[in-house]
């Protein structure tokens, strides 16, 4: 599934809590697949770059005041979830953006 990819891919963050903890902000994993998350990030970066609604998105969360890498990993975690849509759907990426 797109969650377990995204898990695998280290980019799914994880809360930390241990019984009466102090708590701390949710983190993604160490033990994830360094080749993977690293094309993801690749992708990420050049998804932004372009005119395309993932940079509308990192352009919003920018203004918003959110710290730049935890948008592009959401951004990863986006891409993961759309590549699985497809394959479920069976269907080929059609982008159509109508920007006012």
């Amino acid at each position: 599934s797109a969650r377990k990819m995204a898990c695998y891919a280290g980019v799914a963050p994880f809360e930390y809590s241990s019984g009466s903890s102090i708590y701390r902000k949710p983190r993604v994993s160490t033990m994830a697949d360094k080749e993977l998350k690293k094309v993801l990030h690749l992708a990420a970066l050049s998804s932004i770059r372009l005119k395309n609604d993932l940079a509308i998105y990192f352009q919003r969360k920018v203004a918003e005041g959110k710290n730049k890498m935890s948008i592009l990993n959401a951004i990863r975690n986006k891409i993961i979830h759309r590549i699985y849509a497809l394959i479920k759907n069976e269907s080929v990426y059609n982008f159509n953006l109508h920007m006012s």
